[in-house]
């Protein structure tokens, strides 16, 4: 396995529901409980799956043609019950347009097989929760 396939963020608290993540290359993201603005950790799971997709379908499209406009939303259900709380019925909507004429005509085409790839083999995230990888919680000295 190739020495750079390993992930990394790290959290800290700031303050009662408020933390910060950190990734290795000094990336910040701000977020919390739903309290304020921030967005909650079920709001930064959607939005993985929305733009590890919208990544993948955006880099095969835009070689044919660059997009008008390119929206993405993520849906699902929060469901608490006595399996735990969870999401069910996760869905991602593609609201892309391209422009008229031979490039636009291609990226048009292209948009279904590409949203398959993605969703198929490509996107890291919805494959993980798709094949169901085991998360370990430990404490750490």
């Amino acid at each position: 396995m190739p020495l750079d396939s390993h992930r990394s963020v790290t959290i800290t608290r700031v303050s009662a529901g408020r933390y910060v993540a950190v990734n290795g290359r000094g990336g910040v993201l701000d977020f919390g409980t739903g309290e304020v603005d921030d967005f909650t950790p079920v709001e930064l799971f959607l939005t993985a799956i929305g733009g590890c997709t919208a990544v993948d379908v955006d880099i095969l499209t835009t070689r044919r043609a660059e997009p008008e406009s390119f929206v993405v939303q993520v849906d699902g259900e929060k469901v608490r019950d006595e399996g735990g709380n969870r999401m069910e019925e996760l869905s991602v909507t593609f609201r892309v347009r391209f422009p008229q004429g031979e490039g636009g005509d291609a990226a048009r085409a292209l948009l279904p097989d590409a949203m398959a790839r993605s969703h198929d083999r490509l996107c890291t995230v919805s494959r993980t929760v798709e094949l169901g990888t085991p998360v370990a919680t430990l404490i750490g000295t």
